[in-house]
């Protein structure tokens, strides 16, 4: 029985290898070409350099101005988030009336299209007439420029992305609450452990492989966030939320710097997949027995 269905898991398996290497590998291909020539436009008739875009734009401080701000941005979004995510997670994962509709609704920002995200904060730090601008005002902190300050700039992309993204977090914490033998918790309780001590000495370790995957999803995607920083920001003031994805955009589509612009995103991709393979190896994803 089982070698009668072989083939339909192996069209399966090859169809899926087929589309991961036309629609990922091919375009990772076609950057790498790109970053090796220079070219005015996509339409031009590209000439061959080598590695000279990456010696020019590495040899660039707006590069290392970009990588600082990318790495900033990843690491206080990415600690923001599992923080208040295992929080948030922990409350919801105890009993209380109206439990699955606060379930329902802790989900909700991350269900929002980034745009509805992006223009909605904006409306809500607008200079003159915004909540956030009127509250702050009203406390007597004085009107804050949330976007034309570099500083503020900064925190207020930090506060939005850990806001939209936080839920995703809280979503995978939960369900790994929920497998808790609830035993390990009661013979906590016998050895006289208090819930600080319950919660590093048997939730954390028990979290351990549901967190080992989700901070690594959130780095891999907060190191290539393009959009919620581009829709607040577009990379200003003076570049100070300008990070690597927003540097190849600019250099490709704003300067028609293609060659640039592709050697910029093929160094993200080498620096992602270098710390990727670091974290796993740092934190494998199973176990060893």
């Amino acid at each position: 029985m089982r070698s009668r269905h072989d083939w339909v898991i192996w069209a399966f398996f090859w169809s899926g290898v087929a589309l991961t290497a036309l629609f990922v590998g091919g375009p990772v291909l076609n950057a790498i070409w790109l970053s090796l020539h220079q070219a005015s436009s996509f339409i031009a008739e590209p000439r061959f350099v080598g590695l000279g875009n990456y010696i020019r734009v590495v040899g660039e401080p707006e590069f290392w101005r970009a990588m600082g701000n990318g790495l900033l941005y990843s690491i206080a979004a990415i600690a923001l988030q599992v923080v208040i995510g295992i929080a948030f997670a922990m409350v919801l994962n105890q009993p209380f009336f109206g439990q699955r509709l606060v379930r329902g609704l802790a989900t909700l920002p991350y269900l929002l299209p980034t745009v509805v995200v992006a223009l909605t904060f904006q409306w809500l730090a607008d200079g003159s007439v915004g909540l956030l601008t009127v509250l702050a005002r009203d406390l007597g902190f004085g009107t804050i420029p949330w976007f034309e300050q570099p500083a503020t700039a900064r925190a207020s992309v930090i506060f939005a992305s850990v806001w939209l993204w936080t839920p995703f977090v809280t979503i995978c914490v939960l369900a790994g609450l929920q497998t808790i033998p609830p035993a390990l918790y009661e013979a906590a309780k016998v050895d006289g452990a208090g819930p600080v001590a319950r919660f590093f000495h048997v939730t954390l370790p028990q979290l351990k492989p549901v967190l080992t995957v989700v901070v690594l999803l959130r780095a891999v995607w907060m190191f290539n966030k393009f959009d919620i920083i581009w829709l607040l920001t577009r990379g200003g003031p003076l570049g100070a939320t300008e990070h690597l994805p927003i540097l190849a955009y600019k250099r490709a589509f704003s300067l028609f710097d293609v060659g640039g612009g592709a050697a910029v995103a093929t160094v993200s991709f080498l620096i992602l997949m270098t710390v990727v393979t670091i974290y796993i190896r740092l934190f494998p994803l199973e176990e060893k027995r």
